[in-house]
């Protein structure tokens, strides 16, 4: 197996255990814009406790990426996504945040 899809594998499992909905095809789009930063342990994950890193998924996936305007609608639906993916779960894969962070914007599109 490659490392894309066993990298693919652990996506689509945590999307299954937290009930995420994502699509294989979303995620899959998702991960491949990503880049070789999923094959890495640090930035293939979110740290939800984790001020500035909250921030940079702001500045760089939802403002630069997404094209959405800065407001604290931003935080908070951050907040939510990681909060659905537990604050016991220390692998918040970034894939798997950011696949429903474009479905919880209609964004889902750039990635199909």
């Amino acid at each position: 197996m490659s490392k894309f899809n066993e990298c693919m594998a652990d996506y689509l499992a945590q999307n299954a255990e937290y009930g995420m909905g994502l699509s294989e095809e979303l995620l899959t789009g998702v991960a491949k814009g990503l880049g070789p930063s999923i094959y890495n342990a640090d930035s293939s994950k979110v740290s939800g406790s984790d001020e500035t890193e909250k921030e940079t998924v702001k500045q760089n996936f939802l403002i630069k990426k997404l094209g959405l305007t800065d407001g604290p609608e931003l935080m908070a639906a951050i907040d939510e996504v990681l909060t659905k993916l537990g604050s016991s779960n220390r692998n918040k894969y970034r894939a798997v945040v950011y696949a429903a962070l474009a479905v919880k914007f209609g964004k889902e599109a750039q990635f199909l």
